[in-house]
């Protein structure tokens, strides 16, 4: 698998680093599950370092293949109404990561720190967590960019990956190396490009 194999020296890279470094780390146990604040303590872990920005809420507005984030003068409100959202039940926890999602509170890196955030959800809640390996890429892809009107294409893919090994670190690590090959752009297009 040829995705594995890009230079620890670029930011996904050195990222992805301090990403399978996080199972080992003290800080797994202090990150605030569902909040706000727990999803910038992931994404400051993360880029830290990397990005100037690493772990603070974007100030300007952004956009992906012509779809506008919420907009950053809102940002502080929406944040705070995701965060109340519930958590105890699997379709309630979907929700939350959609609508954190749509929110996309760091200028980069949303992705691969949302995914954490959605696990450690899970676990706490459900005593579940998603094994990324069984969630085809660009199948999640289609499904996320369509969660905006309808959650029910991701929700299927999430719950049909979900699993009881929360604390295997071989999940964990595999679901970093999935998580960061989510975001990677396919350099050949047609194909699987696997």
């Amino acid at each position: 698998m040829k995705w594995f194999t890009y230079s620890d020296e670029t930011i996904d890279g050195k990222s992805k680093s301090k990403a399978y470094a996080l199972f080992d780390s003290s800080l797994l146990a202090t990150i605030e599950v569902g909040t706000v604040k727990g999803l910038q303590q992931i994404h400051g872990y993360l880029f830290g370092g990397l990005y100037d920005f690493a772990g603070q809420i974007r100030t300007l507005n952004i956009a992906k293949s012509g779809f506008q984030f919420a907009m950053a003068r809102y940002l502080p409100e929406t944040l705070k109404r995701i965060e109340e959202m519930p958590e105890s039940t699997f379709d309630a926890i979907a929700d939350k990561y959609v609508e954190m999602n749509v929110a996309h509170p760091f200028m980069e890196g949303n992705g691969r720190s949302m995914r954490i955030w959605l696990d450690l959800i899970l676990k706490k809640n459900q005593k579940l967590c998603v094994d990324w390996s069984k969630i085809n890429k660009k199948d999640y892809l289609a499904a996320m960019e369509k969660s905006v009107t309808d959650a029910a294409p991701i929700k299927a893919l999430l719950q049909s990956a979900l699993t009881d090994r929360i604390n295997d670190r071989e999940m964990f690590m595999k679901g970093i190396d999935y998580s960061y090959y989510y975001e990677q752009v396919d350099e050949i297009t047609g194909g699987d490009g696997e």
